[in-house]
């Protein structure tokens, strides 16, 4: 099979040329576009999931021998949800080659962040299936590189962490509240607040409610800790 112009490109950005060009084509193959001629990348994306799971598991081991689970868990799942998957797609412009069928496309399925990630962990599983363990882990660390130095050393998401602020001092769950929502139906963006008991609040505004939640915790989490 011989790669298209696109598909060329995207592998330099990858830094993994393909000795099956096949596997490549169907990590980048969304379900909307399957056919009984054409695999899509579903299954390639579980088992990305779990290559990835052991990189990261064995990359944080190596960086901090003396850490104990506890502190391991939350850094690690800091690296493979789907939110940093998509940020690695994103990284190295995987939407421009996704495979989308129409329904998607209209959609603004390569800005997707589902798509992206469940993309991101179908190509990770193409590299070990081309070329074995080792240089799908040096593809890992090579494109999640500075983000395994810099996890946190607490790296719950920002909406447990404040809440967990808010319950020390004796007060009620941050609540979440959607104040506008703006952008076409298949681009939406909602701008989310969150509140404390004690009136204190933050927005934020993103593409999907989630987000905007997380970076609204984010923001009221920063300003209550520095006050």
């Amino acid at each position: 099979m011989k790669l298209s112009g696109e598909l060329k490109a995207f592998e330099g950005r990858l830094g993994h040329k393909f000795a099956e060009p096949e596997l490549l084509v169907r990590a980048v193959t969304h379900s909307s576009m399957s056919s009984p001629n054409r695999d899509d990348n579903q299954r390639l994306e579980f088992l990305g999931d779990r290559v990835l799971g052991l990189v990261m598991a064995e990359a944080l081991l190596e960086r901090d021998r003396a850490a104990q689970e506890g502190q391991l868990a939350p850094r690690f799942n800091a690296l493979v949800r789907k939110e940093a998957c998509a940020d690695v797609a994103r990284q190295i412009d995987l939407g421009k080659v996704l495979k989308l069928g129409r329904s998607e496309m209209m959609s603004g399925g390569r800005r997707k962040q589902a798509l992206l990630g469940d993309g991101m962990e179908a190509v990770i599983a193409a590299v070990y299936r081309d070329a074995g363990f080792e240089a799908a882990r040096e593809v890992v660390l090579r494109l999640w590189g500075k983000r395994i130095e810099s996890v946190k050393e607490d790296a719950r998401d920002a909406k447990t962490a404040l809440q967990e602020w808010a319950q020390a001092r004796g007060q009620l769950p941050p609540e979440y509240v959607e104040t506008a929502r703006s952008g076409p139906d298949h681009a939406p963006q909602f701008t989310i607040e969150a509140r404390l008991a004690d009136g204190q609040a933050e927005s934020a505004t993103a593409g999907s409610k989630r987000q905007a939640e997380q970076a609204a915790a984010t923001a009221l989490l920063a300003r209550v800790e520095a006050g």
